[in-house]
């Protein structure tokens, strides 16, 4: 089993492709190329954190799109997963864990999961590091500036896919 890290897919979100200069004509090209990116990374057994920011669709919709994902999902909410995660039709079960914030120890490494950029996160001066998103393309010098040890896991700074955690294992 491997471990993948992502967030602010914003399946459904007609708005994110032209504010994020994303390279589709529309949500259904969006949609489908990222499940297939998604899919093309991911094995049927391997666990994909989402940082939040998933889906902009209702719940049946979120559910018909989690279906056709590979791996095991955990959600760390975003601002803007309220959506689904409101809709009575949302099948938490098909997410592992649906968390604000986690932390977990991997290969010797602590991760700090949380939606947005923590300036001063939990065990930065022990080299912990810290994993995000919601900033999407925001400028990564300065980024990397405000925040050592932190990491943009977004779809928009990653190809459209989710990283494998090794990446960050430095």
């Amino acid at each position: 089993m491997e471990i993948f890290v992502t967030s602010d897919l914003h399946f459904g979100h007609k708005n994110i492709i032209k504010y994020e200069n994303r390279p589709y004509e529309n949500i259904e090209e969006m949609d489908k190329d990222l499940i297939q990116k998604w899919n093309d990374t991911v094995g049927k057994n391997d666990l994909v954190y989402v940082l939040g920011d998933f889906s902009w669709y209702k719940g049946e919709k979120t559910n018909e799109i989690l279906k056709q994902l590979n791996g095991k999902k955990a959600l760390i909410i975003g601002n803007h997963d309220c959506n689904f995660l409101k809709d009575k039709k949302f099948d938490t079960t098909l997410f592992e864990e649906i968390e604000y914030y986690k932390e977990f120890k991997y290969n010797k490494k602590v991760y700090v999961l949380f939606h947005y950029p923590i300036a001063e996160h939990n065990g930065k001066m022990h080299g912990y590091i810290h994993l995000y998103g919601h900033i999407h393309t925001m400028d990564l010098e300065l980024e990397k500036a405000l925040i050592p040890l932190a990491y943009n896991v977004g779809v928009d700074r990653n190809g459209y896919r989710p990283i494998n955690i090794k990446k960050y294992d430095i």
